[in-house]
């Protein structure tokens, strides 16, 4: 899983995998139908590897809440994007207690529920590779 080869696009819904760089841009992929189409330099994108989340200390990556969810959700798919706003909120209370209520909206909660939906769909998101790597390291500190 490398969130640093996917995007999100202002204006644009869903995510996007970038396929190649150009000259003037990128050329990506969407998730959700597979059409790849020329983004250009001007518009407004954000790598999902750079996006992290306010917390009431330090910010916390993308990647890191999504394996939150993921372990959470036992690699299934989160909360419905379009529940209620206290169900979202709970949900995130959840995932991430210490996020900052203040600073991240349900706009945020909302995005972020269907980012991770729309990459476990696609079979992109696989933190079973670190629990792995995690058992192998806590066996050999033990010798």
């Amino acid at each position: 899983m490398d969130l640093s080869k996917v995007l999100s696009i202002s204006g644009k819904q869903g995510l996007f995998k970038v396929i190649s760089q150009t000259k003037t841009g990128a050329l990506v992929e969407s998730f959700i139908d597979k059409k790849r189409m020329p983004v250009f330099a001007t518009e407004k994108m954000s790598l999902l590897s750079e996006i992290s989340i306010f917390t009431t200390s330090d910010d916390v990556p993308l990647k890191e809440v999504f394996k939150a969810i993921y372990l959470k959700e036992n690699g299934g798919k989160c909360i419905d994007p379009k529940s209620s706003n206290e169900n979202l909120k709970k949900y995130m209370e959840e995932v991430l207690p210490e996020y900052d209520k203040e600073r991240v909206y349900v706009s945020d909660m909302k995005k972020l529920f269907s980012w991770y939906n729309l990459l476990i769909e696609h079979n992109y998101l696989n933190f079973d590779d670190e629990k792995d790597e995690v058992k192998k390291e806590d066996t050999t500190d033990n010798v």
